[in-house]
């Protein structure tokens, strides 16, 4: 029989991050769910008791980070595993968001997940064991889509603090696993999920056009299922060498595999010229 962990996951009102909840508590598992507003996860999931902790967490405020982490040790002695999960798309080209469009978007998918790390590094450090799913999005290793610069910029942040976070978690014998979800059939597109710029530039077509793809025809018809990928990450959690990258989902390996193809035919029709700065 599996032991039993404590996890503790963002961004769990909805989506992935719900679906996730609901998996784990039905499989043994204790959780603590965080949400802006932990009404929802007692209206979705049910109230506070011995295996599940409903919290009112502000991902963006340290202090609130904190005292969310605080309170899970308290009521569950320890935590055994992370999923920073919470985050939203922000639609807009570079030219037409704003610096309050933008901050908005870092501090949520990149700031709030530091947030987490930094307060609940010190119990998995102390325990010597514990692992932590980062989750980016293939957008986060490939980010050549018109309109979706600044979400992929956040997620390329987030593969790039976890490759370092992987070398300085594992003399503690903590696992760090950095999770590229592709297109999950969840609300992440819906209303309420997703932002539009709001002063949008009509000169912009191919970044309108992507947008319109995303919200009126992506939405709803998305290749993977969200109910899977929480197997996975529990399969993933059950591994004594879990991968530090993790690409989820047939379209995330092909668009994973058409950028490493174009970044090697790039290397290596330039390598006489790009090697040719030593002394």
């Amino acid at each position: 029989m599996k032991k039993s962990k404590v996890w503790f996951v963002t961004g769990t009102s909805k989506g992935l991050g719900l679906i996730l909840v609901r998996r784990l508590l039905a499989n043994g598992h204790k959780v603590a769910a965080t949400s802006r507003n932990k009404q929802i996860l007692i209206d979705s999931i049910g109230k506070r008791n011995k295996d599940f902790l409903p919290i009112t967490m502000d991902l963006t405020q340290n202090q609130s980070v904190k005292k969310a982490i605080e309170a899970t040790i308290i009521h569950f002695g320890n935590i055994d595993v992370i999923v920073n999960n919470a985050g939203y798309s922000q639609i807009g080209t570079l030219e037409e968001l704003t610096e309050e469009e933008v901050k908005g978007n870092f501090d949520v998918n990149v700031f709030g997940s530091l947030n987490v790390i930094r307060n609940a590094a010190q119990y998995l450090r102390q325990q010597n064991s514990g692992h932590i799913f980062n989750i980016s999005s293939i957008g986060g290793y490939v980010g050549n889509f018109a309109g979706f610069g600044v979400y992929c910029s956040t997620k390329f942040a987030v593969a790039g603090f976890t490759e370092a976070l992987a070398e300085e978690m594992k003399p503690f014998n903590v696992h760090t696993t950095l999770v590229y979800p592709g297109y999950f059939r969840t609300n992440f597109l819906s209303k309420g999920s997703v932002k539009t710029p709001k002063k949008p530039l009509i000169e912009y077509e191919t970044a309108r056009k992507m947008e319109r793809d995303h919200l009126n025809e992506i939405d709803g018809n998305q290749p993977n299922d969200p109910e899977k990928a929480a197997e996975v990450l529990i399969a993933l959690s059950e591994q004594d060498n879990p991968p530090v990258h993790f690409f989820m989902g047939e379209d995330a390996h092909h668009y994973a595999n058409l950028k490493i193809r174009t970044i090697q035919k790039a290397m290596k029709e330039y390598s006489t010229l790009g090697v040719s700065t030593g002394f």
